[in-house]
């Protein structure tokens, strides 16, 4: 059969090296598997298909430095999640049986026990077995915090194949964004980051394990692995098996483009995970270890364990060139041995290198003249408050007793807002839009809500961004947490309006939760102020962010939990946590908080690339990745909004009802989600009127200067034509996608002023 495409020009930074101990595994894994049931008689697999498979000499290239027995155990792992994932296709994807996969799949977790030496059921199948086996030879080795996480990251693994056999049964194929969440999961490749802390003999510390750079870290491992088996197993899964959870696919249909060209777009993802990967390992862990005070022990098993990561891309790399499982030009079957095998394993290619090029080269405060607005796609709609004008007048008293409105003292270039630029972003008409039902006091406490974050997030780029000064920025994000008690005691003395507004709005908020929703609500805070970190610290190094990067961390820059927060304080204990936790519940939220942050990307990027050099836009961030013009931007991110909307009403209409019927709700709790979804809707509509509504991002506002004390204006004058020389040096655009561009000319907020 003719491959689909050719093969794109793999970025492998790191060396590729063979563990010794390889024909050791090879023997032993053949007779567990035998033990196991999964060979003759299991109508999965021979003992000819695990040969031609050779998941020895994947895990050989994986984990290069073990010893022999860590091998065969990490090697027994990946004989069982493969057969998984065979036995699950055959039995369950292919009849197709939702109802049965879901039996199978909840008696897994019965086998991986949290308590050391608890009993486990009789297995009734080779994928039983096999677990039960592998858990007790694993777990004596680790603490009881990565066994909590690898048991977690094992149950995503399989609980997220049902969501791959409702879209096969649906034929639905899912938009970029979904995709990367969901193929994590169902990938597995967080949970070979936990078997890399295994057979590294580097277990993450529990302190620094959920840390912005450690999950970082481990997401662009996962998507680097995932992106790249996408590529070779595209023939076998989309054109054998017809399966339509695959990057190509996905990309293919969502851009409207070849498979070829869409191949290629897969490849620069994959390089931009990695590089990504390379960024964060270069410039977050040092200070992550420092700041949370690691031992030399504990900061050297981090160390180690991204090494453990590193070797894995290269050695699943090698591995899939030569298994026959995949799509490999004929590499099946070639020499694994030999002098300088590392070395040539090793390609940078000129393709990544411009893209690493383009990241770090944006000119800012270039002139781009009226944002673009396409028609956006809104299916709902929402009433404004009553109580609006009055939230508008009290919103100012409010803010000017709080020092919003002032320079704060010692702090040189902290006048960043004045009443005229504070009446004219209105957030009352947002939060009116937002909770139409809202009482006063309610309306009060969201429009100060978004008050408070819309102005630490202008305070942190002009306080700390225009000197460089990341670590003044750290402490007084620290400092932030100090006004946000859970056991409502005492807090410091505020120096500065920001941490003044946060205590006033946190002792009105907070004083009605209980202890953990005062924890998960200081969570949400804590994300958003965090994020601002973040942009701090791309723009010291002018980088435009990665694109999967920046759209999961511009729900947090955006506010988006935070505020999706205050719609859920009313459900009390109605729905039980795990519910808000779920899968679905997950992606019916990320999907509104992308919708929200995309649109506040096309509305704001004339303020934020032409008056405020930012590289935080997601319309830029399309423009550098794709390396194409604004207009083909703007259509790219419209085109994913509406992909986002789509999958909100898909989820909304039916994988929530699955849910409900998953978990046994009553009546009372489907009510209230039902009521969730509803708010979530007014949610969306409300920040749509708010953004044409509002003077924060129109061209007119913008020459006028609302707010000028902040304002900060582009190169002029005498020598400054040199920064457009950079520009030159750059890719041309090389890819259009499929859709229609915006209309010329419409500037931000042209449409329905109030």
């Amino acid at each position: 059969m003719a491959q689909p495409f050719s093969l794109p020009d793999f970025y492998v930074p790191y060396p590729a090296r063979l563990n010794p101990h390889l024909d050791t595994a090879r023997s032993h894994t053949r007779e567990w598997a035998r033990g196991m049931g999964m060979l003759e008689g299991s109508g999965i697999w021979e003992e000819k298909d695990l040969e031609s498979h050779d998941y020895a000499l994947l895990c050989a290239y994986t984990h290069p430095d073990c010893g022999a027995e860590a091998l065969s155990l990490v090697t027994d792992w990946y004989v069982w999640v493969f057969f998984f994932d065979d036995h699950f296709l055959e039995l369950f994807k292919r009849t197709p049986d939702r109802e049965g996969a879901k039996r199978y799949l909840d008696r897994l977790p019965a086998f991986m026990p949290m308590e050391r030496g608890a009993a486990t059921p009789e297995p009734s199948n080779p994928v039983e077995a096999g677990l039960a086996d592998l858990w007790a030879r694993t777990v004596p080795a680790m603490s009881d915090a990565w066994r909590a996480r690898f048991a977690e990251a094992t149950e995503n693994l399989l609980n997220e194949s049902l969501w791959e056999l409702a879209n096969i049964n649906e034929g639905r194929i899912a938009n970029p964004v979904e995709y990367i969440e969901m193929r994590r999961k169902v990938g597995g490749a967080p949970w070979s980051a936990g078997l890399v802390e295994y057979a590294a003999r580097a277990e993450v510390p529990a302190a620094v394990a959920d840390s912005r750079p450690l999950r970082v870290l481990r997401d662009a491992f996962s998507d680097g692995v995932h992106l790249r088996n996408d590529l070779f197993s595209y023939q076998r899964e989309v054109e054998d098996e017809g399966e339509n959870s695959n990057g190509v696919l996905v990309l293919e249909k969502f851009l409207g483009c070849s498979t070829q060209e869409a191949a290629e777009a897969v490849n620069d993802l994959l390089t931009s995970r990695l590089q990504q990967f390379e960024n964060t390992a270069l410039t977050e862990l040092g200070p992550l270890c420092a700041e949370t005070g690691l031992t030399p022990d504990e900061a050297a098993a981090v160390l180690a364990y991204v090494k453990g990561l590193q070797d894995w891309q290269s050695g699943g790399h090698e591995w899939h060139m030569r298994s026959s499982r995949y799509m490999n030009g004929g590499g099946a079957g070639e020499s694994v041995a030999g002098f300088g095998m590392a070395a040539a394993s090793l390609r940078f290619t000129p393709r990544a290198e411009s893209l690493r090029l383009r990241s770090h080269s944006h000119v800012p405060y270039q002139h781009v003249g009226p944002s673009l607005l396409p028609d956006f796609e809104m299916p709902f709609s929402t009433a404004l408050s009553p109580h609006l004008d009055g939230a508008r007048v009290r919103i100012v008293e409010w803010a000017r007793r709080m020092g919003l409105l002032q320079a704060q003292p010692g702090v040189p270039g902290s006048h960043i807002w004045d009443e005229e630029r504070l009446v004219a972003t209105d957030l009352p008409l947002c939060a009116a839009g937002i909770h139409p039902d809202a009482t006063p006091d309610e309306l009060d406490l969201s429009s100060g809500w978004l008050t408070w974050g819309t102005y630490g997030d202008d305070w942190f780029p002009v306080v700390h961004g225009r000197s460089r000064d990341l670590s003044g920025a750290r402490l007084a994000n620290e400092r932030l947490s100090l006004f946000m008690p859970l056991d409502g005691s005492s807090t410091p003395d505020p120096v500065n309006a920001l941490e003044r507004g946060l205590a006033d709005l946190w002792r009105r908020t907070a004083g009605p939760m209980d202890q953990g929703a005062r924890r998960a609500f200081r969570d949400s805070v804590e994300s958003m102020t965090a994020s601002w970190l973040w942009e701090l610290a791309n723009q010291a190094q002018n980088r435009i962010p990665d694109p999967v990067d920046y759209m999961e961390m511009r729900r947090a820059t955006f506010g988006s939990d935070l505020t999706m927060s205050l719609c859920r304080l009313g459900h009390g204990k109605k729905v039980p946590e795990a519910v808000y936790r779920s899968g679905p519940m997950r992606s019916l939220e990320n999907a509104a908080a992308d919708y929200a942050a995309l649109l506040n990307d096309l509305f704001s990027y004339q303020k934020e690339i032409e008056y405020e050099g930012e590289v935080h836009n997601g319309v830029l961030v399309v423009q550098n990745f794709f390396g194409t013009d604004y207009p083909t931007g703007v259509a790219i991110i419209h085109d994913l909004m509406t992909s986002r909307m789509r999958q909100f009403r898909h989820v909304a209409e039916r994988e929530l009802p699955v849910l409900y019927d998953d978990f046994a709700l009553g009546a009372e709790a489907r009510e209230v989600l039902a009521g969730y979804v509803v708010e979530l809707q007014h949610w969306m509509a409300g920040i749509l009127i708010w953004h044409r509504g509002c003077r924060r991002y129109r061209e007119q506002d913008l020459r006028r200067g609302t707010g000028t004390p902040w304002h900060i204006s582009g190169p002029t004058g005498f020598g400054t034509s040199a920064a457009r020389v950079t520009r030159l040096l750059l890719p041309q655009g090389r890819f259009t996608p499929a859709g229609t561009a915006p209309r010329e000319g419409a500037s931000a907020g042209r449409t329905d002023h109030r």
